[in-house]
């Protein structure tokens, strides 16, 4: 199954290690997603797919190789789409 996360960005379900709130999870308070999240872009794995305000980063590992995909999808509406496309399959 596939996932469409923004600009023309589409990935497979099977691939995604987490999804996360980037309100919730870069607070302030939260300095290990901040240190992460500068970490994956000083090392090139970050890709933004959004146009507008982004809401959520996604982490997928495919073939040995991270990638964190900052789109402006929901957290909530991504897991929607997942559970919509898997619902006949559980």
């Amino acid at each position: 199954m596939y996932l469409h996360l923004g600009l023309d960005k589409v990935i497979r379900v099977d691939d995604i290690i987490g999804i996360f709130d980037l309100e919730n999870t870069t607070a302030s308070s939260s300095n290990i997603t901040n240190s992460f999240l500068s970490k994956a872009t000083s090392d090139g794995i970050v890709e933004n797919v959004c146009t507008d305000l982004p809401k959520s980063f996604v982490l997928c590992l495919k073939d040995g190789a991270r990638r964190v995909y900052i789109t402006q999808i929901a957290p909530s509406t991504i897991l929607k789409r997942i559970s919509n496309k898997y619902k006949g399959l559980l």
